[in-house]
Formats: C-alpha cells, sequence, structure tokens
C-alpha cells in the first residue's frame, strides 16, 4: 500500500495462500497496522485515532437514538424526552451522542491545525489533504441536521437561519431553499429531510475516511520536520521508520485513553456545559428567542457570516460591480464558505519550499495569530451583531483571508528558514539519542 520500502505480507500456510489468491483481505490489514511509520512523530499524531473512536460513536449511539425518535414535529420533541426518562441508558445515550460530537470537532480542529503548521498539504500530500477538508464539510453538515432533531427552539430558528441563506443566492437560490425545507418554511418536511440526511451522511463521511486513510498510506505519513522517509533501499527506511503496530497503535490507544477520561468526566458530570438552554424549550414558530448561536464549533465561521454587513466597503465594491447581484447577505454566505475553501487552498498558496513550521521562524509567529484569531472569531460568534463586536469581526475575518492569501505566499518568498535536518534518523536521534534507534517511540 505505501511507497516505502518494507516486508509485505507473505501466506504461510495452504489456508493462507487459498484465502490471499481469492481474497487479499489478511494481507490488506496487515499492510495496514505494519505501515512504516515515520519515528519522530510527536503527540499531536494521536487525533487520528481520536477521531476514528468518534466516528464509531455516533454511528452506533445514533443507530440507538434512531429506534426511539419520531421525525415529526408534533412528536419530536417529546421523543426526546421520552428517550431521556423512559429508555434504559437513553440519557446516557444521548448525551455521549451530542457530546461526542463536540469531541468530534475538538479533534478534528487540532488535527487541520496541525496539518497547517506542519505542512502536512504540501506535495504529494494535496489529495489526502482535500479529502479531509470533504470529510469536515460532511462533519459540518451532518452536526447541523444533527442539531435540528431535538426541535428545541435553537434547532427550529438555526434551521431557520441557515437555510435561509440559500436563498440568497441569485437566481437559483429560492429553488434550493425550497427543496432543502421541502416547503416555503421550516416544517415536518424539512425535519423529514434532516433526519434522512443526518442518517445517511455519517456512512458517506465513513467511506470518505477510508479513502482519506488509503491516500495518506500511499504518500506515507508526514512527521514533525516535514523531512521525507529515505526510500533508496528497505534498510535506510527502517532507520528512519517504525512499524505502526505496536509502537504507534500502543501510543495512540494511550492517546485516546487520556482524552476518553476528560470526556466522560463532562458526560457524567457536566453534560449540558456546550448545550444552549432555549434548546430545552419546545420549537415555537411564533416566538423569536432574543439571540439565536449555532452550535459552539460553528461559531467562527458564523462570525465571518455576520461580519461583512452592507457598511462594508468591500460588500459595497463587490455590489457595485455585479449591478446588486452580490448584496451583503450573499457576500456573507461567499465569505463563510471561503474561509473554508481558502484551508483547502492551502497546498497552492503556500510557495514556501520548506514543509514544517518548526523550521520557519516569522511563520511561526503569524501561525499563532491565526490561532488566536480563531478562538476570536469563536467568541465574536456568540456575542450579538452589535458594536464592538461588528468591527472585532470584521478585523478577525480579514485576518484569516489575508493569512491565506496574501501572508503564506508572500513568507515563501521573503522568508529564511532555519535549516532542516537530511533525514528522519537524523532528527530522531538529535531528540533521544542514537540509543533508542528503533527501539522507543518519542515521548515528545
Amino acid at each position: 500500500m505505501s511507497g516505502i520500502p518494507h516486508d509485505h505480507y507473505e501466506p504461510k500456510t495452504g489456508g493462507e495462500k487459498w484465502l490471499h489468491s481469492r481474497l487479499p483481505i489478511v494481507g490488506l490489514i496487515y499492510d495496514t497496522i505494519m505501515i512504516p511509520t515515520p519515528k519522530n512523530l510527536n503527540w499531536l499524531w494521536i487525533w487520528g485515532i481520536v477521531l476514528a473512536f468518534c466516528l464509531a460513536l455516533q454511528i452506533v449511539t445514533g443507530i440507538i437514538l434512531v429506534m426511539h425518535y419520531t421525525p415529526h414535529v408534533d412528536l419530536a420533541f417529546a421523543s426526546v424526552e421520552h428517550i431521556m426518562r423512559n429508555v434504559n441508558g437513553g440519557y446516557m445515550i444521548r448525551y455521549l451522542h451530542a457530546n461526542g460530537a463536540s469531541l468530534f470537532f475538538i479533534a478534528v480542529y487540532i488535527h487541520i491545525f496541525r496539518g497547517l503548521y506542519y505542512g502536512s498539504y504540501k506535495a504529494p500530500r494535496e489529495i489526502t489533504w482535500i479529502i479531509g477538508m470533504l470529510i469536515y464539510l460532511m462533519m459540518m453538515g451532518t452536526a447541523f441536521m444533527g442539531y435540528v432533531l431535538p426541535w428545541g427552539q435553537m434547532s427550529f430558528w438555526g434551521a431557520t437561519v441557515i437555510t435561509g441563506l440559500f436563498g440568497a443566492i441569485p437566481f437559483i437560490g429560492e429553488p434550493i431553499q425550497t427543496l432543502l425545507l421541502g416547503g416555503p418554511a421550516v416544517d415536518n418536511a424539512t425535519l423529514n429531510r434532516f433526519f434522512s440526511l443526518h442518517y445517511l451522511l455519517p456512512f458517506v463521511i465513513a467511506g470518505l475516511v477510508i479513502v482519506h486513510i488509503w491516500a495518506f498510506h500511499t504518500t506515507g505519513n508526514n512527521n514533525p520536520t516535514g523531512v521525507e522517509v529515505r526510500r533508496t533501499s528497505k534498510e535506510d527506511a527502517a532507520k528512519d521508520t517504525l512499524p505502526f503496530w505496536p509502537y504507534f497503535v500502543i501510543k495512540d490507544f494511550l492517546g485516546l485513553a487520556v482524552v476518553l477520561v476528560i470526556f466522560w468526566a463532562i458526560v457524567g458530570f457536566m453534560p449540558n456545559y456546550l448545550g444552549h438552554p432555549d434548546n430545552y424549550i419546545e420549537a415555537n414558530p411564533l416566538q423569536t428567542p432574543a439571540h439565536i448561536v449555532p452550535e459552539w464549533y460553528f461559531l467562527p465561521f458564523y462570525a465571518i457570516l455576520r461580519a461583512f454587513t452592507s457598511e462594508v466597503w468591500v460588500v459595497q465594491i463587490a455590489s457595485f460591480v455585479t449591478g446588486g447581484i452580490i448584496d451583503a447577505k450573499f457576500f456573507g454566505v461567499l465569505a463563510m464558505f471561503g474561509a473554508i475553501a481558502v484551508m483547502a487552498l492551502a497546498p497552492w498558496l503556500d510557495t514556501s519550499r520548506v514543509r514544517s513550521g518548526r523550521y520557519r521562524p516569522q511563520f511561526k509567529w503569524w501561525f499563532l495569530l491565526l490561532v488566536i484569531d480563531f478562538f476570536a472569531l469563536m467568541w465574536l460568534g456568540a456575542m450579538p451583531a452589535e458594536e464592538p463586536y461588528a468591527s472585532f469581526s470584521l478585523i478577525a475575518s480579514a485576518y484569516w483571508f489575508a493569512y491565506f492569501l496574501v501572508i503564506l505566499p508572500l513568507l515563501g518568498v521573503i522568508e529564511k528558514p532555519i535549516a532542516t535536518p537530511e533525514t528522519i534518523e537524523a532528527d530522531f536521534d538529535a531528540h533521544y539519542g542514537k540509543s533508542a534507534g528503533g527501539d522507543a517511540t518519542p515521548a515528545e
């Protein structure tokens, strides 16, 4: 599977040879778990196993919840209360599912920012990065539709606001919005559509995850140095790598265990901490909440959506040039999806010849500002759409786009990187000593 030279599965017994010649499933599993992995991976590489756990948790708990949920506007809220009060262990299944979504997004954001810092999007891993961004978009769609299903106040009004954004698209927006809603407004048809898609999309995500894993197993893992594994011979590759099993499997499971201790503490002692109180009130189309906000993991992009009002000069110019086709609402929609698109385009926007941010002195500071900017946008997305939050949101949104569209391309031209190690083996020996060799994984 990987282009790195290593020992492949060889069937020994007659039964193994018979199965391998007809369905090489054992060989596929062997090559997957024994793939040579850069031996200098640090603890930021444990989040893949956390994401895999979250996906499995969401699918299993979701299937159980579906057995007791009723997708009808008159019964949905009551069916959720039935799950919480009457189904054996139902409250725990629901809390695992709801908080599992939050853990999913915490893990995916760390995973994405790790990739941005260490240059995991650079050649030859562009396709791996693009597939990862598609998974992220699918996660956002699935989470949004899942948020609608309890049919509380935030569920209803969140669906009303977000589906209304599609109506802002010129010419085709209204038909798309009607198709999503199943009618002129959020109603029973909308709930049924979202329920069907919320159940379907996790399996699409699972398929994309398999392709994502296949992609990075083909190119090999990136690592903190950004230096590629030597592929000149099996002996050289062995000096740079260790088998994924048992070294990194044990390390991943240790990391997962620590994460799950915290996760179970939240589920057990503060399961509603990340939820909104208004969503424990049944949906009422005649009563608008004072402040409509999405789940916390949508807040950065929600802040970008709201930042571009009709008073912003960029919006005014776009409206003038297009003859009013691009108004403030449509510009906000473009900005929100554009904020994700510029991340997906990072492989082509980053012009630096050095992959890892560890060896890019100026990049480190700009990247730190990006991380701070992301948290600032998250906070601003939860604030009312008024001053001074509106101006802060515009500044934070401007930096997000400036980082990807201006700073990344320019840094590749003006920055003087630090010399990178010649090999992964050299980096490993510098950190852990030659005696560590192939006997241990880094504890960084």
